[in-house]
């Protein structure tokens, strides 16, 4: 069951209505119900299993922290329960990767038989999860969190269904209460919640995958294109991903409001960030916060004699890590370290020029800077995207040929998008992705949410793009019905 398919809308408003008639003390009861019969849905070996171990390790990690009184048996403890989490995360899902690259270092160095290779045990949620427990852990460590003492909240904290799968990864200092808090019915969180969750099908169903068979059939065969076919598939895919990650938190936002919780907003307009450090402000928040929280500054801190240096490299060590977390290939450690090197640059260049920022006008946008970070911020999603290294580099090799190759090029995508895709399906995502920038744009102009004034509109209006949202997702789904991006993470 996930959240485009047909079962997840049987499923949540029949969790809803037995949460709005249960009595308020077994409310948390039904959804951590529903929690467990979610994740149990995906029929997945061990899936429930890791997420129990991780449960019960955080919970008894902390509770074990709070009762001791001095440093150093406290940060054994912290350190145990992080480290026992980690080596879940890397057990389910980076033991194939390590093994491989071990194989490669013997064979060099020994011409070693190579070991076996364990295939892959887990992978769904657990990343999400895992670095959730690490940041409950820490802060219970640095005593801004209270160990959360009632078992079945903690369970449900941890595994809270609209969140679980891709995020967003909660803090227990906003998510732990708001579970707590008695319900009360409230129409306008009623009214939200359903629009996030037609506004995210109608990002992920119509326009996500649409723009994924673009993709898909230049990355099936990158040899046979060239130029303009690869410059298109590179903005289609910067789309693609951010419409459909962007689509997924939109739904998880929406189911959770219909529970009265509000969840973070893990995107706010990233493409249109200035620099690529605001891009990283703008986008997957909840784990752009964490690196920085978790990762990023108890490095900077602990390299600080180094000064400029220092935070360089606590960058590229942050972001390689982030590489690697999306997954276990060296694709994504390049990614990663592309967008260390990104953030290092101006701070290196900060520190030669020793000039004082500038103060900007704030009525002038910056289109110039912008267009730079979009692209930035798009070609290295091309590391992302590709199957390997090799591809990768096969891809750029052929990004920039000769105009009459390009000719071709583009009439051979032209023919296999007509055959994939169809002209009307086409049309349909060049038409929803416009209608997503333009209502992304004025937001950002007005500084405001998207369909923040909605609700001021006059009723035929409001309910005509209600019901018209609605039409869209119901009358074009794509056939293919993938599944979201971000589940392989």
């Amino acid at each position: 069951m996930v959240f485009h398919s047909l079962e997840y809308f049987f499923f949540l408003p029949i969790v809803f209505l037995v949460y709005y008639f249960c009595r308020q003390k077994y409310r948390w009861m039904v959804l951590l119900a529903a929690s467990v019969f979610f994740y149990a849905s995906l029929q997945k070996p061990y899936l429930l299993l890791v997420l129990f171990g991780v449960i019960l390790v955080s919970y008894f990690s902390a509770l074990r922290i709070e009762k001791l009184d001095e440093e150093k048996p406290k940060k054994k403890v912290f350190v145990l329960g992080v480290f026992l989490n980690v080596a879940v995360l890397v057990a389910m899902k980076y033991l194939p990767f390590l093994s491989e690259n071990i194989n490669a270092i013997l064979q060099v160095l020994f011409r070693a038989e190579p070991l076996p290779i364990p295939p892959i045990i887990v992978s769904i949620g657990v990343s999400f999860y895992v670095f959730q427990a690490i940041s409950y852990l820490y802060d219970v460590y640095l005593g801004i969190q209270k160990p959360e003492k009632h078992f079945g909240i903690f369970a449900l904290y941890m595994s809270f269904f609209p969140k679980i799968m891709q995020g967003p990864i909660e803090r227990g200092r906003k998510l732990l209460p708001q579970l707590k808090q008695p319900y009360e019915f409230h129409y306008d969180n009623m009214r939200m919640g359903m629009l996030l969750i037609v506004w995210g099908l109608f990002k992920k169903v119509v326009i996500a995958d649409r723009l994924g068979v673009i993709v898909d059939t230049v990355f099936a065969d990158i040899g046979a294109y060239s130029g303009i076919p690869l410059f298109v598939a590179t903005y289609a895919y910067a789309f693609q991903i951010y419409l459909d990650f962007s689509g997924y938190t939109d739904i998880a936002l929406g189911s959770a409001r219909l529970f009265n919780i509000q969840l973070t907003n893990n995107f706010n307009a990233p493409y249109f960030a200035t620099s690529v450090a605001d891009f990283w402000r703008r986008w997957h928040i909840s784990f752009s916060s964490w690196l920085q929280d978790y990762l990023f500054k108890p490095l900077q801190m602990k390299w600080r004699k180094w000064k400029s240096w220092g935070t360089v490299l606590a960058l590229l060590v942050t972001f390689s890590i982030s590489g690697i977390w999306h997954g276990a290939a060296w694709t994504f450690v390049v990614w990663g370290l592309l967008h260390g090197i990104y953030l290092a640059v101006p701070v290196l260049w900060k520190a030669v020029m020793k000039k004082k920022p500038r103060k900007r006008n704030a009525k002038k946008k910056p289109w110039g800077k912008i267009f730079l970070t979009f692209n930035l911020v798009s070609f290295a999603w091309i590391f992302f995207r590709a199957g390997s290294f090799s591809e990768a580099l096969l891809f750029f090799s052929r990004l920039f040929k000769g105009v009459p190759g390009q000719i071709a090029s583009f009439s051979s995508l032209k023919d296999s998008l007509e055959v994939g895709l169809g002209k009307f399906d086409f049309a349909l995502s060049v038409a929803g992705l416009s209608l997503v920038l333009l209502i992304e744009t004025r937001s950002w102009l007005r500084k405001a949410e998207p369909f923040s004034r909605l609700p001021s509109k006059h009723l035929f209006l409001r309910w005509g793009i209600y019901l018209g949202l609605c039409l869209v997702v119901l009358l074009f789904p794509f056939h293919q019905n993938p599944s979201f991006l971000y589940f392989q993470f």
